[in-house]
């Protein structure tokens, strides 16, 4: 249950802050956090990440509805056998959650968090899109820490067999 709360959390500040944007900035707004480099601004994106496949809501409704089932699913059929995976589950549930409300909502997704690296701008994000990246590192994290544990219970086996070939 403790999963579902974490995407819950994820949502209501994802949401907040984006609420706080949307009706305390004007559009392309912009507030230095620190200098040019962090940048609170005011942007829309109807498209995904980057702003790719832009103007295809539908397709993301669609990919969402799907992902989010996929992951209630797992979360409740893996409950309290691992932690690392399903709170990664977590975060891109939240995130995923928030940024479809907006899309069934206004058509958009509100971002505002801007970084400046010299003359090239970082494509701007929001909150879920935060938590939908650092949820799927995680995902990739725990992946190979099952490889890498699947290959020292190989290493094991293998010596055992070893071992026992030789007495």
């Amino acid at each position: 249950m403790v999963y579902y709360l974490i995407a819950l959390i994820v949502f209501l500040l994802d949401q907040g802050t984006k609420y706080l944007i949307a009706t305390r900035l004007e559009l392309g707004e912009q507030i230095p956090v620190i200098g040019d480099f962090f940048i609170i601004t005011s942007h829309r994106n109807t498209g995904a990440a980057f702003g790719i496949l832009e103007g295809q809501i539908w397709f993301f409704v669609i990919i969402t509805v799907i992902v989010v089932a996929g992951i209630v699913w797992y979360l409740n059929k893996s409950m309290g056998s691992r932690k690392l995976l399903p709170t990664a589950l977590g975060l891109v549930l939240g995130g995923a959650v928030g940024n479809f409300l907006d899309r069934i909502l206004a058509g958009e997704v509100v971002d505002f968090l801007m970084f400046n690296f010299g003359s090239y701008t970082f494509p701007i994000f929001n909150i879920a899109d935060s938590c939908i990246v650092i949820g799927v590192a995680l995902i990739i994290l725990d992946t190979l820490r099952d490889i890498k544990g699947g290959e020292e219970i190989t290493e094991v086996k293998e010596s055992k067999e070893v071992r026992e070939g030789n007495e």
